[in-house]
C-alpha cells in the first residue's frame, strides 16, 4: 500500500493509481489532478505515486481576505440570476440553448458547493403573464433560495432585489441573465455605476439573435463589466487544489461542463 495520501481527495485516487502500477500501464487511467493522459509510461506514474505528498506541501500563500482578493472568490462573491423563465428561453437565438442551460445548472450546483450566496428573480409571475423559473434550475440551487418577481425589465429598478444583493455584502457580482441585451445588459451598468465589479457568464446567457447578444456584452465590458466563462469560474472559486474539502466537487463541476473531456 502506497503511503503519503492525504484527505480524501487522496484517497479517492489512491486505488486507482496503484491499480494502474500492478497491471504496468495507465492506459485507461485519467488523473484528474495532474492531467496525466492515457498510454503514459509506468515510470511516470510510480514518480507520481513516490512524490504525491510532497505535491500536496506546495508553498501556496495564505488564503486571501475577501477584501484584498481582487479575483472571484466565495467570499467576495454573490451569484445573481434574472429571468430563466419560458417566455424567456424560447425566445432566445443561440447555437445551444441546452448547454447554455447546462451552463446555469452547473453554476448553481457551484453556488451550493461554495456556498455562495444567490440572489435569484423573475419577472411578471404575480401578474400571471409568464411563469416560474425553470425548474431543473430550482432544483439545482441551494435549498430554500428565495425568488424576488418583479414588474421592471431593469432589476436595478427594483428595491427587493438591489436590497437583497446588497444585503450579502459582497461586492462582486456573477451576472446570468435572460436576455443579455436586457436583463443582463441594464443592472450591469446600474451595479457598475455604483461601484459594484459585474461578471457576466458568457456562455450562461443568452440574447433574442447572436448579434444583440455580442452588442450587449461589448456595451457592458465598455463600461467596466469583466466577461467570465462556467468553466474560468469554476477554476476561480476552486483557486488551489490544496483546499480538499471542495476538491471531489469541483472535479464533478468541471467534468459536468466539458471541460475535462478527452481526458
Amino acid at each position: 500500500m502506497m503511503k503519503g495520501f492525504k484527505g480524501s481527495f487522496g484517497e479517492n485516487y489512491r486505488i486507482e493509481i496503484e491499480k494502474a502500477v500492478r497491471i504496468e500501464s495507465i492506459y485507461d487511467f485519467s488523473f484528474g489532478f495532474c492531467g496525466i493522459m492515457k498510454a503514459v509510461k509506468i515510470e511516470c506514474a510510480l514518480y507520481i505515486l513516490n512524490n504525491f505528498e510532497s505535491r500536496f506541501e506546495m508553498t501556496s500563500e495564505r488564503k486571501r481576505t475577501a477584501e484584498e482578493d481582487t479575483l472571484i472568490s466565495p467570499d467576495n462573491a454573490v451569484l445573481v440570476i434574472i429571468d430563466y423563465q419560458p417566455v424567456q428561453i424560447h425566445s432566445v437565438n443561440t447555437d445551444n440553448t441546452g448547454r447554455m442551460l447546462k451552463n446555469l445548472v452547473t453554476l448553481c450546483k457551484a453556488a451550493d458547493v461554495f456556498e455562495l450566496p444567490v440572489v435569484l428573480t423573475t419577472v411578471n409571475v404575480g401578474s400571471n403573464r409568464n411563469q416560474d423559473t425553470l425548474k431543473q434550475i430550482k432544483d439545482a440551487l441551494p435549498e430554500n433560495t428565495p425568488s424576488i418577481d418583479r414588474t421592471t425589465m431593469n432589476s436595478w429598478e427594483d428595491e427587493e432585489f438591489v436590497n437583497a444583493v446588497k444585503a450579502t455584502g459582497r461586492k462582486k457580482i456573477i451576472m446570468c441573465a435572460l436576455w443579455t441585451e436586457v436583463c443582463m445588459a441594464f443592472p450591469t451598468i446600474d451595479a457598475l455605476k455604483e461601484g459594484f465589479e459585474v461578471f457576466p457568464v458568457v456562455d450562461a446567457i443568452a440574447g433574442t439573435t447572436p448579434l444583440t447578444h455580442e452588442t450587449a456584452l461589448r456595451r457592458v465590458e465598455q463600461a467596466g463589466a469583466s466577461l467570465v466563462s462556467t468553466a474560468q469560474l469554476i477554476c476561480e472559486l476552486q483557486r488551489d487544489w490544496n483546499r480538499e474539502e471542495t476538491v471531489k466537487e469541483f472535479v464533478d463541476l468541471m467534468f459536468e461542463v466539458g471541460a475535462f473531456q478527452g481526458l
